[in-house]
């Protein structure tokens, strides 16, 4: 806040001070788009990015960006988790930025683009408004509104309209599913954890427009665009290279890997069919609680993400048929097969067989083409355990 303060007494006190960003001649004016990589951690893995504005004459050269939370804000987890994101515009010294993802062995590319006057000046005077304090706060979305979605907006304001022009109509190349579990593929857990938890609207087909949510594409996809017949991006510099690993070009199948953890999981859950051993239905009271557990917290998961926040990505989630709280009823039955000849009721072969046909038909539906959410691999983990929880219950059962 105290950078933004500054900035903004200098656009008043513009005319009493040397020329910079603020009063310089739009013709003195450089305008790039400044990309970094992703990082180590997770909210880092989306990479970053921010418009830099150049005066040539004095060497001022201010970074504005769109990605600044803060942690000690009032109620920021609780908001965060209801999808309420408040962040902020802000403003930095280029070179502060590129020492700060450079220690953090992040790539940072600078693509100076060919505005003419009338651009740069319609860009400088939209970021000086912007970055007001009044002005600088929005409700960020993953997807839709971040940090790159602003300035992409912004770039397309000020070129009249270029970018969303060639780009509205143009397929994707991936969804935000796939996308994600690129990006996450470094954190296994996470990656299967945020998969699990997305619904619907992360599968939905994908024009270039809405895939230049992330600073990596629209890097890519500027170096397309000519305006008046020449290239957007006059130079394209590679300022410090990348230190980390870089994301996979591809997202990780998930359907061979959860099926195999699917059908290792389901053989301790059918052992009291199969054998009257003590040691059998010890292991299958362990694998059946920690299942139960798993799918019946997983399902209050996706239907609190549905039901009682903003995070659209995970509304309607079709895991549920595979997950739900009702995984939470068989754990009764589950415990009286503890000991020998202890029957098991009615009720908890119905609830299980109940959720098996709910994983079964969520199975079949992905025979329809327009089905719209990609869940098949949670669904190959998912209907083995239930089918051999169906087959040992149903054989107890009094």
């Amino acid at each position: 806040m105290r950078r933004i303060l500054l900035l903004v007494l200098a656009v008043c006190l513009a005319p009493a001070v040397r020329a910079g960003i603020v009063d310089a001649p739009a013709a003195n004016l450089e305008i790039s788009l400044m990309t970094y990589g992703p990082g180590d951690i997770y909210w880092e893995r989306f990479g970053h990015d921010a418009l830099e504005v150049r005066d040539t004459v004095s060497g001022e050269s201010i970074a504005f960006n769109y990605g600044v939370f803060d942690f000690d804000q009032k109620g920021f987890l609780l908001n965060f988790a209801r999808g309420i994101m408040a962040y902020r515009m802000d403003a930095e010294s280029t070179q502060s930025d590129i020492d700060f993802y450079a220690s953090e062995g992040r790539y940072v590319r600078r693509q100076r683009l060919a505005l003419d006057d009338a651009q740069k000046e319609r860009l400088r005077r939209f970021l000086l408004w912007n970055i007001r304090p009044e002005n600088a706060g929005y409700h960020y979305d993953y997807y839709v509104d971040n940090c790159t979605t602003r300035v992409r907006d912004a770039l397309d304001d000020a070129l009249g309209g270029v970018l969303s022009t060639a780009w509205i109509n143009q397929p994707g190349g991936m969804t935000f599913r796939e996308q994600t579990a690129r990006l996450m593929s470094n954190q296994p857990l996470l990656m299967l954890g945020m998969d699990l938890g997305l619904g619907p609207y992360a599968d939905q087909p994908m024009t270039a427009w809405k895939e230049s949510f992330l600073p990596m594409t629209l890097e890519d996809q500027l170096r397309s665009i000519s305006v008046d017949g020449r290239p957007l991006v006059a130079e394209d510099t590679l300022l410090v290279p990348a230190k980390l690993t870089p994301p996979p070009d591809r997202a990780p199948d998930l359907r061979w890997p959860l099926l195999a953890a699917g059908l290792l999981f389901a053989v301790p859950l059918a052992l009291p069919a199969l054998t009257r051993r003590g040691g059998a239905r010890g292991v299958f009271v362990t694998a059946g609680t920690l299942y139960a557990l798993f799918a019946g917290l997983a399902g209050l998961l996706m239907l609190a993400l549905w039901t009682l926040t903003l995070h659209r990505s995970a509304w309607g989630n079709f895991n549920l048929l595979a997950f739900s709280p009702l995984a939470f009823a068989i754990l009764p039955g589950i415990w009286r097969i503890r000991r020998a000849g202890r029957p098991i009721s009615r009720a908890t072969s119905r609830v299980t067989a109940i959720s098996f046909a709910a994983c079964a038909i969520a199975l079949l539906l992905h025979l329809w083409p327009d089905f719209p959410q990609r869940n098949l691999p949670w669904l190959l983990f998912a209907l083995p355990c239930w089918a051999a929880l169906t087959w040992t219950f149903c054989r107890r059962h009094d």
